[in-house]
C-alpha cells in the first residue's frame, strides 16, 4: 500500500525527519531504505540500532502517528494508475486485497481519506501474521483468505522487502518502484512497471 498505492513513502520521510530531527539527528536516505517494507517494530528497530536511540520501539511508533495524523489530511495522495487499475479489476469481476506492513487502524484511516475503502474484498497486515516482510506470511495469508494458490495471485509491490516476500510466496510478483525505491534490488520479479498504469501489469491480468 505504502508507496505503492498512495504517496506514504514521501509522508514517511517526512515524519523520520521530523522525528529525528527533535533528537538532532538526520534522516538519511540509507536509513530510509533499510527500513521501507518492513513491520513498525523491526522498521523502529533498525532506527534505534543505527541512531543509537534510547527511545524504545513503542514510544517511537505513538510519537510516529502523532505526526502521521497531522499530516495525513492535507498531504495524503493516490498514486498514478491506481484508479485504472481498480477499474479493471472491477470489469474483469478479480478479486483483490491489501497485504501491508502499516496495521490495521492506519490502513483504515487512509482508505477513508481516500475514498477507497469499498474497492478491497479485505485486508491482511503484519498484525494477522507471525512474520511480516520480507517473509511471505502476509501473501500465503492473502492467498489463503482468497482460496487460492499463491502462483495464481499477482503481487504488486514498490520495495525489495515487499518483492522478497512475495517472490517468497510463490506469487507472481510485478515491482513498481517509485523515486524512493528506484535503486532497490529487485532481482526474481516477473516484471519490473513504469508505475500501475503500465500496460505490461493488464496482461498480466488476462
Amino acid at each position: 500500500m505504502d508507496g505503492l498505492m498512495v504517496n506514504t513513502e514521501e509522508l514517511y520521510s517526512e515524519v523520520g525527519e521530523i522525528l529525528l530531527s527533535r533528537r538532532d539527528r538526520r534522516f538519511s536516505s540509507e536509513l530510509k531504505a533499510a527500513m521501507m517494507g518492513l513491520p513498525g517494530p523491526q522498521a523502529f528497530a533498525v532506527m534505534i540500532e543505527r541512531e543509537r536511540l534510547s527511545d524504545t520501539h513503542t514510544t517511537l511508533a505513538l510519537e510516529s502517528d502523532e505526526i502521521f495524523v497531522e499530516l495525513l489530511p492535507s498531504k495524503l495522495q493516490t498514486l498514478p494508475g491506481l484508479e485504472e487499475l481498480l477499474n479493471r479489476l472491477d470489469r474483469l469481476r478479480l478479486p483483490r486485497c491489501i497485504a501491508t506492513s502499516s496495521p490495521h487502524h492506519f490502513v483504515r484511516n487512509v482508505l477513508e481519506i481516500v475514498e477507497l475503502k469499498d474497492r478491497f474484498d479485505f485486508v491482511v497486515t503484519a498484525e494477522d501474521v507471525e512474520h511480516g516482510k520480507p517473509a511471505p506470511d502476509i501473501y500465503v495469508e492473502a492467498a489463503r483468505r482468497m482460496g487460492i494458490d499463491s502462483p495464481q495471485m499477482l503481487v504488486l509491490e514498490d520495495s525489495h522487502h515487499g518483492t522478497r516476500a512475495g517472490i517468497a510466496s510463490g506469487a507472481c510478483t510485478v515491482a513498481v518502484p517509485g523515486v524512493h525505491s528506484l535503486e532497490h534490488d529487485f532481482s526474481g520479479v516477473a516484471l519490473r512497471a513504469a508505475s500501475l498504469a503500465d500496460e505490461r501489469i493488464a496482461e498480466l491480468l488476462r
